[in-house]
């Protein structure tokens, strides 16, 4: 069986794209492209046979029941999204609270990154996200629009910028008051003093997030045309069990990077982030499968109904074919 399989050449999926290790009874035909590349057609078109796909997307479409691909749960695309909050420091922005009532830049509404960030502003600092007034558009690069049509209540103001404009621009004009994207800002990259993080100590505020919580965010996940995956039983197993092995020799590499006598990588303290994460997060800190991840997976399937993405609440045994739920 000949399928295709796109996504973007991440080191968990490296051993799978480069043909280390091979799927039994699969050929598979790889494609790397970057996820927003992806996501623009993946529920549309559909054009792939595996795909990684959007997990808000992904949630949305299986609710609204038009979804083309049914999700084995290897997450190859995970974060912590503390850090992706930026203000105006004229703003008197000081806490969380502050960002109610404001105008808050973000490149889509239902896009991941967003959804994670507005529900730990409710869950963890109280915040009313409805009460923020949305403006979409490109961070930096201006044209973006929303992948899949919304169905947002009246008294949500979610609207797109205008022509020509980037949220960069809007946020250095003064018309909105914070961004919340996965992608800097060129002004907070350009250290322009005007924007800032909210979350001055990210890493900090996103290690107590887990350490209380227990949620590493899951951004994207690995999905397989339905049809496909219902005519051949055991295919999905086979593609998970794939998907596992690539992770592991990821974490591997890793731990022998991390542990060796040269340095590999052009990053000083590569070792000490390697071991402060396992301190924190336990050896296996990127779990696959649904049990180390139930709670996470409850979380952004509550979010996205929260949020007025999701007609309703979906439960975890719709998300993910049958051979994959532990």
């Amino acid at each position: 069986m000949r399928l295709t399989l796109t996504c973007w050449n991440y080191d968990r999926v490296a051993a799978l794209l480069d043909g280390r290790i091979n799927l039994p009874g699969v050929e598979l035909i790889c494609k790397v492209q970057y996820p927003t590349q992806i996501f623009a057609s993946a529920f549309t078109e559909a054009p792939y046979d595996i795909s990684e796909l959007s997990a808000s997307s992904y949630v949305m479409q299986v609710a609204r029941g038009n979804c083309p691909y049914i999700a084995v749960p290897a997450f190859i695309s995970r974060a912590f999204r503390h850090g992706g909050i930026y203000v105006r420091s004229d703003r008197e922005i000081v806490s969380p609270k502050n960002l109610e009532g404001r105008y808050v830049g973000i490149p889509e509404y239902q896009m991941t990154m967003a959804v994670w960030a507005r529900g730990l502003l409710s869950d963890e600092y109280s915040v009313n996200t409805d009460q923020i007034i949305y403006r979409t558009g490109g961070t930096n690069i201006f044209g973006r629009k929303e992948r899949l049509p919304l169905e947002l209540p009246e008294h949500l103001d979610v609207q797109e910028i205008g022509p020509g404009c980037s949220l960069n621009d809007l946020i250095l004009k003064g018309d909105i008051d914070a961004i919340i994207s996965p992608t800097p800002p060129l002004a907070f990259t350009n250290n322009n003093s005007l924007v800032t993080r909210l979350f001055a100590k990210p890493k900090v505020a996103e290690q107590d997030y887990f350490n209380r919580t227990g949620i590493f965010p899951i951004m994207h996940l690995i999905g397989i045309r339905r049809e496909i995956a219902y005519a051949n039983p055991g295919l999905a197993r086979t593609i998970y069990d794939g998907f596992c092995s690539a992770r592991d020799i990821a974490m591997n590499e890793l731990f022998e990077t991390a542990t060796a006598s040269a340095n590999r990588v052009q990053l000083p303290w590569i070792a000490n982030e390697w071991e402060e994460t396992r301190s924190l997060m336990g050896e296996d800190f990127w779990p696959y499968g649904i049990s180390k991840n139930r709670t996470a997976l409850d979380a952004l399937c509550r979010y996205s109904f929260e949020q007025h993405l999701a007609p309703y609440k979906v439960t975890l045994e719709k998300l993910f074919s049958p051979e994959t739920l532990e």
